[in-house]
């Protein structure tokens, strides 16, 4: 399918999808400093998705160990089964353009209730005067929808915007390149044995992330995936 049309079967998909697209764009400019604010834009911008589902099935990849086992705590891997009855986790995260940070909360589900109860924990984050605007997906937890307004309302009533990636085109969405790089840090050639140790890991990582920002191995994975 050439761009064109691939374009145009997107826009039939989603009416809104230039509207969608260009004031993710903006928003994204606001950070980088390309573009000049307008009134209502927010203060701070953030995006918002859920990596998962988490599993404990053994992960392929290379990972960051001593080579060939050796050194004070060397380590075995564990005997690849893939029926482990112990279902799966869901990381709910978000990433802060304007201080270059991520967050995460690991959780065994993702309805709407989780995912509004992480959004009062990241809008606890900022000052209410600070006006934030909220990157995410179309996924159903996301969304105001008839028989259910809460994300909406939440919305209106804590000085929020949402901004919705437009239909299939959610790799808008700046925290994908982060994901990649989580992925590979601390998913890639693991077997963990719980949910507890591998929610450990990414905690792990996340706070060496911060810590190390502009660490240039995680920097080439993370522009790599990223295209906005």
């Amino acid at each position: 399918m050439s761009f064109q049309r691939l374009k145009t079967w997107k826009q039939s998909r989603d009416p809104d999808y230039e509207a969608k697209k260009n004031r993710i764009l903006h928003l994204y400019g606001l950070m980088d400093g390309t573009c000049d604010a307008q009134a209502g834009d927010p203060d701070v911008v953030i995006c918002v998705d859920e990596f998962g589902p988490l599993n404990l099935q053994p992960h392929p990849g290379r990972q960051w160990t001593h080579r060939g086992g050796r050194g004070p705590t060397p380590r075995h891997r564990r005997r690849a089964t893939y029926h482990r009855p112990h279902g799966v986790r869901h990381l709910i995260a978000v990433y802060d353009l304007s201080r270059d940070r991520l967050y995460g909360h690991v959780k065994p589900r993702k309805r709407r209730g989780e995912f509004l109860t992480f959004c009062r924990y990241v809008r606890s984050l900022y000052p209410p005067r600070v006006r934030l605007a909220i990157v995410l997906d179309n996924a159903s937890p996301h969304l105001t929808t008839r028989h259910d307004r809460r994300v909406g309302q939440w919305a209106a009533a804590n000085n929020v915007e949402l901004a919705y990636t437009p239909t299939n085109a959610s790799y808008l969405n700046r925290i994908e390149g982060h994901f990649a790089a989580l992925r590979y840090f601390t998913l890639a050639g693991t077997d963990h044995s719980s949910h507890a140790e591998q929610a450990n890991m990414i905690r792990r990582y996340i706070i060496w992330r911060n810590r190390n920002a502009h660490d240039e191995r995680l920097r080439e994975i993370v522009n790599r995936a990223n295209v906005a």
